[in-house]
C-alpha cells in the first residue's frame, strides 16, 4: 500500500510540475474553442433522443394496450381514458424523430434549407 501511495505522489508531483512550468503543447481555451467543442459534442444528441423516443413510445404503446385490456376485463376498476392517454403519448413519442427531421429539413441548419431573407430595396408606386 505504501508503495502504491509513493508512486501516486510521484505521478501527481510530475503532473503539477508540468502544469506549473507551462507545457508548450497545452491548448489555450478561448470562447471559440469551447463553442466548437460543445457543437461537436451535441452532434450525436438527436440520434440518442430518437432512440429514447422510440423506446418510450413503444413502452407507452404497450402499457396503453394493457390498460385497455384491463378496462375490458373490469370497466369499473380501470377507466378507458388511462389506456387512451398512454397510447396517444406513445404515438406522439414514436412520431417525434420524424417531426424533428422534417423540421430540420425545412429550417435547414446545414445550409441546404431555406436561408434568411434579405431586404435589398423597397419601392412604393402610388398612382
Amino acid at each position: 500500500m505504501k508503495h502504491l501511495k509513493r508512486h501516486m505522489l510521484v505521478a501527481q508531483a510530475g503532473i503539477i510540475a508540468g502544469l506549473l512550468t507551462g507545457m508548450k503543447d497545452a491548448h489555450a481555451n478561448n470562447f471559440s474553442d469551447i463553442a466548437e467543442n460543445m457543437t461537436n459534442s451535441i452532434e450525436a444528441l438527436p440520434g440518442l433522443l430518437s432512440g429514447v423516443a422510440y423506446l418510450f413510445g413503444m413502452l407507452l404503446g404497450v402499457l396503453g394496450v394493457v390498460k385497455i385490456k384491463d378496462h375490458v376485463e373490469n370497466p369499473g376498476q380501470t377507466a378507458l381514458k388511462d389506456g387512451a392517454i398512454r397510447m396517444a403519448a406513445g404515438g406522439a413519442l414514436f412520431a417525434l424523430p420524424i417531426v424533428y427531421e422534417s423540421m430540420l429539413n425545412t429550417i435547414g441548419t446545414t445550409g441546404t434549407g431555406i436561408g434568411a431573407a434579405e431586404l435589398n430595396r423597397v419601392e412604393f408606386n402610388v398612382r
